[in-house]
């Protein structure tokens, strides 16, 4: 009976962290994520995106390519249905488009920067111009057609 009761509290331990482990799905913003989707916090977007506290009257794009940010939620079962979408566009665009992800949930400010009330939502950001906002979740064709002309890609 020891012997079965530590088998179970094994099982349930190591299947609590597997449910814990991140590895390879929440790339955080660091210098090696090209073609990878990577999950922004309000500190990283400032650094790469748009300082807001610094210009907050004044949008100044801060990236060397264009970007799409897609606002999620984790129970939010239409953004899982657009997030394998974005990993295939990061990768296809590779050195032309940087996608990031942003977690509603955890990035309040964020989402209130934007008025992120609808997801899965999609910021186009060109690297001339003003940011462009698409919600609702879409099929990659139509991914496609707003990073040809929303972002200009060739």
């Amino acid at each position: 009976m020891k012997k079965l009761t530590f088998i179970f509290l094994s099982l349930i331990s190591l299947s609590l962290n597997g449910c814990n482990s991140t590895a390879g799905k929440n790339n955080e913003a660091t210098e090696n994520t090209e073609g990878q989707v990577v999950k922004l916090t309000a500190e990283s977007f400032q650094k790469l995106v748009w300082d807001y506290k610094k210009n907050p009257q004044e949008w100044v794009f801060l990236g060397d390519q264009p970007v799409i940010i897609d606002f999620y939620a984790d129970w939010c079962r239409p953004c899982k249905m657009v997030s394998p979408i974005m990993d295939e566009l990061s990768k296809e665009y590779k050195g032309k488009v940087r996608i990031y992800k942003v977690n509603t949930d955890e990035q309040r400010e964020l989402a209130g920067l934007f008025q992120v009330n609808s997801i899965p939502a999609m910021l186009f950001i060109p690297k001339t111009g003003k940011p462009q906002m698409s919600v609702g979740a879409r099929q990659k064709p139509d991914y496609i057609d707003m990073i040809n002309k929303v972002l200009i890609i060739k």
